[in-house]
């Protein structure tokens, strides 16, 4: 049997080419290969209270996009999180045997409460339970992620091994991170500093969706400086930040043009932006021109949404069934 690969995006708003070259593209190759679920995360998204259209909304463009971006619902199990209520029932279970202690030195809760003093609810708390119930549903064994999410796969081995200590059986098994081959990409923002994230704004973010006059405008409005002063200077981390993008999205030629005109304090950032931002559109037209065909083909979205479903609710039934029976929940009639 194939191992199985769980992973989900938070429907927050639209994806970005840090979604893209960070997850999607090795969803794409690991369909290929493993047994698939990849869920939009609106559960989850619930810890920021978006308002209802907005929620309706951002689900379905999370699902267009991995549409867009090549994830197969024929090979994959592409589905919406809150349409396999059995994850809420594992949920509720799990937090039975999750302890406040281990929960409240999570470093992302700690990073969400200095981040959202206002907005500490048990939803952030208990983030790494409903987490862990996502791939523990569908024994999932290989979780793509990347480094800031690590933690929360040990509290996930964590969980379930507990489980199995406590009714005395060998059911769950341990998940792990995995990259499909190659190292795990970080793509920077255009604001200077840190990952792409929506979290740091529109400007910071080139999407998916985004026109060829909108990438042009964010990229030319991306945080630089006046230029190097001396040969071969160190860039300073906004402009290595371009250069890193530059990696991702153009020519290795291109690329050493540009460094070697830096190098040399020939740089002129008018025009290396222009390129990048050429480039950037390059990268993501054949995405983009899916989005706006699948956009419009509102049954085939329906019909996508409710196989997934469909299969994902056919191995959440099992993994409930079995923890019932374990625990000892059984009806008296």
């Amino acid at each position: 049997m194939k191992e199985t690969v769980v992973s989900g995006i938070r429907s927050t708003g639209k994806l970005h080419l840090g979604n893209y070259y960070g997850a999607l593209n090795n969803f794409v190759k690991m369909q290929n290969e493993y047994n698939c679920f990849f869920f939009i995360a609106d559960l989850h998204s619930l810890t920021t209270h978006p308002t209802p259209s907005d929620l309706n909304r951002t689900v379905r463009e999370v699902v267009v996009e991995y549409l867009a971006a090549g994830i197969d619902p024929e090979k994959s199990t592409i589905y919406v999180q809150s349409d396999v209520p059995e994850v809420s029932e594992l949920y509720l279970y799990m937090n039975m045997n999750a302890y406040l202690g281990e929960l409240e030195r999570a470093t992302a809760f700690k990073d969400k409460v200095r981040a959202n003093p206002d907005n500490v609810n048990s939803g952030l708390l208990t983030y790494p339970v409903l987490m862990a119930c996502d791939i523990l549903l569908h024994h999932g064994t290989k979780v793509p992620v990347g480094k800031d999410q690590e933690q929360h796969l040990e509290m996930t081995r964590t969980f379930g091994n507990r489980f199995n200590r406590l009714y005395n059986v060998e059911y769950f098994k341990e998940a792990f991170a995995f990259s499909y081959g190659n190292k795990l990409v970080k793509i920077p923002g255009l604001d200077g500093n840190g990952k792409m994230g929506k979290s740091n704004g529109e400007a910071s973010c080139v999407y998916l969706s985004d026109s060829p006059a909108v990438i042009r405008k964010k990229v030319m409005r991306a945080v630089s400086d006046s230029g190097p002063t001396e040969i071969n200077q160190p860039k300073p981390e906004a402009i290595q930040n371009l250069f890193d993008l530059m990696k991702v999205v153009s020519s290795a030629d291109t690329l050493t043009h540009f460094e070697n005109l830096y190098d040399n304090c020939q740089i002129r950032y008018g025009d290396f932006k222009k390129q990048l931002a050429e480039d950037m559109i390059d990268a993501t037209e054949s995405v983009r021109l899916r989005i706006e065909d699948i956009s419009n083909d509102e049954e085939y979205i329906k019909k996508v949404v409710r196989l997934g479903a469909e299969k994902a609710s056919e191995s959440a039934r099992k993994t409930i069934n079995e923890v019932r029976k374990i625990i000892g929940i059984k009806k008296l009639y």
